[in-house]
């Protein structure tokens, strides 16, 4: 196991001009991630996307982006220009995005746009790189695989996109995933599937991985550790096996707001914000 984090992030903060202002979409964020799976979870508009993409440099150019520090692997990625970042897209870092049919190339086969995933960071012949992506099919539990790789984006449900897509950002074989939402459009059964892919590819290849999610109860049965967001802040980072037992208000505010099949007949609670949050140091 590797004792370094894969990935470390220090006084992260993301803005963006807009008319009425500048937006702070995330504020002076630290975090680690090593060979471990890490959820981000919060309300839309927390920043948990947005940290991923700051991450890897795929915000638009005129986001303003600063950090103390942003290591992959004790290698700084904050002067990285875009030809070196191309490098380690993929093959370092790969991501997930939420739909997968806003993220395939609706006139390319699927088989085609997986290859090109491994061709682009592997010196392979087309026919070994078919086989891979042939294999890569298989790995992400789609059966006939032969037949799916013909296939167009519109052509396959959004349960078999989602696993292409894992396959597309898993073929290079990176060291660390980041997987946006990647759940949220599917149902449970298929939810459940795509999360079990995910759980062996990770363990079996020693990966590090960070799932962004709005669902606590998600996240706390699948990860290891969790990141509490709120407005571009993180308000805590706790055990996920212990997230039931958090003490901060805005994550017992979360969970409260949750609903249960056993339960009284009562409305559930409304969250209550306080601007003492945005202020408070992390955890408290």
């Amino acid at each position: 196991m590797r004792s370094e984090p894969l990935l470390t992030v220090e006084n992260l903060s993301v803005l963006f001009p807009s008319p009425k202002g500048d937006v702070q979409a995330v504020k002076h964020i630290s975090f680690s991630v090593g060979q471990k799976k890490i959820g981000i979870v919060g309300e839309s508009g927390s920043g948990k996307s947005v940290t991923g993409r700051a991450v890897l440099k795929l915000l638009p150019p005129y986001a303003r982006v600063t950090a103390d520090r942003i290591d992959f692997k004790g290698e700084s990625l904050l002067d990285k220009s875009e030809k070196e970042m191309r490098k380690i897209r993929g093959r370092g870092i790969s991501m997930v995005m939420q739909d997968p049919k806003f993220s395939l190339n609706p006139v390319r086969c699927v088989g085609k746009q997986i290859e090109e995933a491994y061709r682009t960071h592997r010196k392979v012949s087309r026919k070994q790189a078919r086989q891979k992506t042939l294999e890569m099919l298989s790995a992400v539990r789609i059966r006939h695989p032969e037949r799916v790789y013909h296939l167009y984006p519109h052509e396959v449900s959004g349960g078999m996109g989602q696993r292409i897509m894992i396959a597309m950002m898993l073929i290079p074989e990176p060291s660390l995933l980041i997987a946006d939402e990647p759940t949220s459009a599917l149902d449970v059964t298929v939810q459940l599937q795509v999360l079990a892919i995910l759980d062996d590819l990770v363990t079996e290849r020693g990966m590090g991985l960070i799932f962004v999610s709005h669902d606590l109860e998600l996240v706390a049965s699948f990860c290891d550790e969790v990141i509490i967001m709120y407005a571009g802040r993180i308000m805590e980072i706790c055990d996920a096996k212990k997230l039931h037992e958090s003490t901060h208000p805005y994550t017992k505010g979360l969970l409260n707001c949750l609903p249960r099949i056993k339960g009284e007949a009562e409305y559930l609670p409304t969250l209550e914000r306080e601007d003492a949050w945005l202020e408070a140091p992390l955890g408290n």
